[in-house]
């Protein structure tokens, strides 16, 4: 599919209100007008349906908070709703039919926090979350990032062209390469495509990798294992050495490191082009230039509207109600993320209806996102470095077809030629 150039004569133009004498008012920052809003949000849902073109609409037509769909599952599209099932472990579990566990198990092994439940679950994510703490992973991306990025600026700012689906693959293989003991140049980009050969083909319907599927995936790890084995045996600032010292085996290890290359990359990677394209069509990129402040709710409705995870799953494990509707157990459950995300309305930063969702987008309770820091920190330091560029502008795009992770395939941006540095 090639590239949509953006028309000429589309960039938002701020709408700034009028004194009646002709001369523009200074305000705090442009006003992004409701077509601007428009434009985003339609890019949004041809991302989203590019992605998925069944499933997306098809979902899109449910009405009913909770419903019963043949050969799907139980979907709920309410925020409420859908975060009581994430917060009642014992009812909704994420190893029983039809959970992630039937998806990742086969390729990672038993015991990877995705498919783990109870007190063993706990116990590892306790282990596991001094790496993910916002102190640690700031430094982590401030050494391994902050370089790179800083770099973007200038080729920015000097005219260049930039593609930010290659840039965010690059920056992610960095933090990620870093964190789970493998070489710089182990996460390339051809392992990304790699990943997602695998990924694009799970299914909402299919709630298993077919055998080939896992076979390619293991495959894919096996060769990560040779780093991530010396990783293992070495310190504790990385995944593989922590979870040595607390008595993991070897294997289980292997399979950590596999869930952080197939779960912590794909997403982040899709979420960055996406937010920075909402931010340019709406305009609320040169409004954050003017006020920073404004930054952590454009990020936060960014992940709102975006939902990089757009569906979680899980499964009954005891007879229970999702509202009205009785469930039994080995019921699959569709929690649709995007829907009870998307419901509160289009992006808008000002309102921030994003606050009420309490990052819904990450999960709920004991199973909340244990990377969601170092996903922000890297989000952070990226909106950081594009914010130092004035003139941004979208040259053209193409939405990613039949992924997982619905996703740019390419987003290239570049500089009005008088563009400068915020001072």
């Amino acid at each position: 599919m090639t590239p949509v150039p953006e028309r000429v004569g589309a960039t938002p133009v701020p709408e700034r209100p009028s004194t009646g004498s002709g001369t523009a008012k200074r305000v705090e920052g442009p006003t992004p007008r409701s077509s601007n809003i428009d434009r985003a949000m339609r890019w949004n849902e041809r991302v989203m349906r590019a992605a998925h073109p069944i499933a997306y609409p098809a979902l899109g037509l449910l009405r009913r908070p909770v419903q019963r769909v043949p050969r799907l599952g139980v979907v709920v599209r309410d925020a409420e709703l859908l975060r009581a099932v994430l917060m009642d472990t014992e009812r909704f579990t994420k190893t029983g039919p039809g959970s992630p566990a039937d998806l990742w198990t086969p390729v990672l092994g038993p015991r990877v926090l995705l498919n783990m439940e109870g007190e063993e679950h706990l116990a590892l994510r306790r282990k596991l979350g001094p790496l993910f703490s916002p102190a640690t992973v700031n430094a982590l991306v401030a050494d391994h990032l902050g370089g790179a990025l800083e770099g973007l600026a200038v080729r920015l700012r000097s005219g260049e062209t930039v593609d930010l689906l290659t840039e965010a693959k690059r920056n992610a293989s960095r933090v990620i390469a870093s964190l789970v003991g493998l070489a710089p140049d182990a996460v390339d980009e051809a392992l990304f495509d790699r990943v997602s050969s695998v990924t694009r083909s799970v299914r909402l319907q299919r709630p298993r990798l077919s055998e080939r599927d896992a076979a390619a995936a293991r495959e894919i790890l096996a060769g990560l294992a040779v780093h991530a084995r010396a990783a293992y045996a070495g310190d504790e600032s990385t995944v593989p050495g922590r979870m040595r010292a607390l008595g993991l085996s070897e294997d289980e290890a292997m399979g950590a490191v596999g869930a952080f290359v197939l779960t912590g990359t794909e997403t982040i990677v899709a979420f960055l082009p996406r937010m920075v394209a909402i931010l340019l069509d709406s305009v609320w990129m040169a409004r954050l230039r003017e006020d920073r402040g404004l930054a952590e709710a454009a990020i936060a409705e960014a992940l709102r509207v975006t939902t990089p995870s757009p569906v979680m799953l899980r499964s009954v494990a005891a007879p229970a109600a999702i509202g009205r509707l009785p469930v039994e157990p080995g019921e699959r459950v569709v929690l649709a993320t995007f829907a009870a995300n998307g419901a509160l309305g289009p992006f808008d930063p000002e309102g921030n209806p994003a606050a009420s969702l309490k990052q819904l987008w990450f999960g709920a309770g004991v199973h909340f996102c244990l990377g969601a820091p170092l996903a922000m920190a890297q989000v952070r330091a990226t909106l950081d470095a594009l914010l130092s560029v004035d003139g941004l502008r979208v040259v053209s795009r193409r939405p990613s077809r039949g992924v997982l992770i619905p996703s740019y395939a390419s987003l290239r941006i570049s500089a009005s030629p008088d563009a400068g540095a915020v001072p």
